[in-house]
């Protein structure tokens, strides 16, 4: 008989050896501040340090706006296969990088979420997205 807990155990491990880092940048020119219009683009980074291929399914997302009179802050989920219509393999040591974008109606908001994952072998695991700020340069001080 299996032991009940070494699949968790083995999800864990996975979640943990398959990283996520983002870069964000935000776009003036095609942000139209007066129209309450502020474009991202951000680079996302997947590391598979494990030592079996992994393939990324579904994105989940959680797209918040910060309140800025007059608006009231908002959060927006988005969830969808793959991403930028690809459901990659990566293989250990490897890392699958892409790009996208994100268009928010205040000057700041953030994004954070998790991929669902899964082993060659039907493993499923998630991997969590690490929250990351839609900011311009100059209002971070």
């Amino acid at each position: 008989m299996s032991d009940p807990t070494s699949a968790k155990d083995e999800t864990t491990a996975l979640s943990q050896a398959v990283t996520v880092s983002v870069q964000t940048r935000f776009l003036a020119e095609q942000s139209q501040p007066r129209a309450n219009r502020f474009v991202y683009s951000y680079e996302i980074t997947i590391s598979n340090n494990s030592l079996v291929p992994v393939q990324l399914l579904h994105r989940h997302w959680l797209i918040t706006e910060e309140a800025d009179a007059p608006h009231p802050p908002s959060t927006q989920k988005v969830d969808g296969p793959g991403v930028i219509g690809q459901q990659p393999v990566i293989q250990p040591q490897q890392h699958y990088r892409y790009a996208s974008g994100a268009v928010i109606t205040t000057p700041i908001g953030t994004m954070t979420g998790h991929y669902d994952m899964q082993t060659l072998e039907g493993l499923s695991f998630k991997v969590s997205i690490p929250t990351f700020a839609l900011i311009q340069a100059h209002k971070l001080h």
